[in-house]
C-alpha cells in the first residue's frame, strides 16, 4: 500500500508538471515578437493578413479561451501544422521520434555497459594508476563539447582510418536505419562518450559510499570474498543513484542528439528541430519542446519506479 501511494503521488506530480509545461509552451508561442501571427507569417505580412490569420486561428479571443482551445488540441494529438513543410507537426514527430529514441537508447545502453563496471573498478582501485587514468579521461570527455567530439570522431574513424561512414543511415523507417549498422557506429559512439564520463563518476562515488557501509564490513567478517561483496551486495545498492540520474539525464540526451543528428545528418527529431530553428518554423519548435518536456517528466517517473525495484529502502522512506 505505501508503494502504491508513493507511485500515485508521483504520477499526480508528473501530471501537474506536464500541465505547467503546456502553460509555458503556450506563453512562449504568444511571446513571439509581434505575436504568433507576425512570427509565423513573417515581417512582410500586412495588418489585414495578420488580422485575418488571428481570426482564423482564434487568436483574437481572450487568452484563457485560447489556452483551453490549445489544451483541447493537444489532448487530441494536434500540435499544429508546419509552415515550411506544410505537414502535421504530430506526424513529423511521430516519424522522427522513434529514430531519436533508437539513437539515444543505444548510446545510453553502450554508456552504461562501459561506465558501470569501469566505475566499480575505479572504486576498488581507488588512488591507483587506473583510477587516475580513467578520471582524467572522464574529465576530458565531459568537458569536450559534443560537436567537437563528433568532429574528432569523424576525422579519426572516417577519414584518417576509413573504418566507418561519416554519414548516418537515412530513411523513413527504423528498418532502413538498422539496415546500415555501420552508419550508426560513429553517432552512437559520440553520444555515448559524454554519458560514459558522467555515469562512471557517479558509479565510482556510489560504490565507494557503499563500500564504507556496515553491511560490507559484516559481509567481510563473515568470510565473503571481495568479488562476492561487489556482485552480491554493493552492485545493486550502488545502481540506485545511477538509475535516478539516467531518468533526469533525458533532456541532456535529447540536447546532445540535436547536435549529433545535425552533424551526422541523422533523420531524427533533433535534425527536425535544427531545421525548424533555421526556418523559424515555430509550430515544429514548440511541438518538439513539448514532447521533450513530457519525455523528461516520464523519464523521471520511470527512474523513480526503477529505484523502487532496485532498492526496497525507497519504499520505506516514502511511506
Amino acid at each position: 500500500m505505501p508503494t502504491l501511494l508513493y507511485l500515485a503521488r508521483r504520477l499526480l506530480q508528473a501530471i501537474v508538471v506536464i500541465f505547467i509545461v503546456t502553460i509555458i509552451v503556450f506563453c512562449l508561442l504568444h511571446a513571439l515578437p509581434g505575436g504568433p501571427a507576425r512570427g509565423i507569417l513573417g515581417a512582410q505580412a500586412t495588418q489585414q493578413q495578420i488580422a485575418q490569420f488571428n481570426h482564423q486561428q482564434g487568436l483574437d479571443k481572450p487568452l484563457v479561451i485560447q489556452y483551453f482551445y490549445y489544451l483541447s488540441t493537444l489532448v487530441h494529438g494536434n500540435l499544429g501544422t508546419s509552415y515550411t513543410l506544410n505537414e502535421s507537426v504530430t506526424a513529423l514527430i511521430v516519424q522522427r521520434l522513434p529514430k531519436t529514441i533508437v539513437l539515444t537508447g543505444i548510446s545510453a545502453v553502450v554508456a552504461l555497459i562501459i561506465a558501470i563496471p569501469l566505475g566499480m573498478v575505479q572504486a576498488t582501485r581507488r588512488n591507483k594508476p587506473i583510477d587516475y587514468i580513467v578520471t582524467t579521461i572522464s574529465f576530458v570527455a565531459y568537458a569536450t563539447p559534443v560537436f567537437f567530439l563528433g568532429l574528432i570522431v569523424i576525422v579519426v574513424f572516417s577519414q584518417a582510418l576509413p573504418w566507418f561512414p561519416s554519414q548516418a543511415p537515412t530513411g523513413n523507417t527504423l528498418g532502413e536505419i538498422f539496415a546500415d549498422p555501420a552508419g550508426l557506429v560513429l553517432p552512437v559512439a559520440t553520444g555515448a562518450a559524454a554519458m560514459i564520463a558522467v555515469f562512471t563518476r557517479y558509479m565510482r562515488s556510489s560504490t565507494l559510499e557503499n563500500l564504507s557501509e556496515d553491511y560490507v564490513r559484516t559481509a567481510r567478517a563473515g568470510g565473503a570474498t571481495g568479488y562476492g561483496i561487489l556482485t552480491g551486495h554493493v552492485f545493486r545498492n550502488a545502481l540506485t543513484p545511477v538509475v535516478a540520474m539516467l531518468g533526469y539525464y533525458i533532456p541532456v540526451m535529447f540536447g546532445g542528439a540535436l547536435v549529433i543528428e545535425q552533424l551526422f545528418n541523422y533523420p531524427g527529431m533533433g535534425l527536425l528541430f535544427w531545421n525548424a530553428a533555421q526556418s523559424s518554423d515555430y509550430p515544429v519548435l514548440l511541438g518538439c519542446v513539448l514532447v521533450i518536456s513530457i519525455a523528461t517528466v516520464a523519464g523521471s517517473l520511470l527512474a523513480d519506479i526503477a529505484q523502487l525495484i532496485i532498492d526496497p529502502r525507497v519504499k520505506v522512506s516514502s511511506s
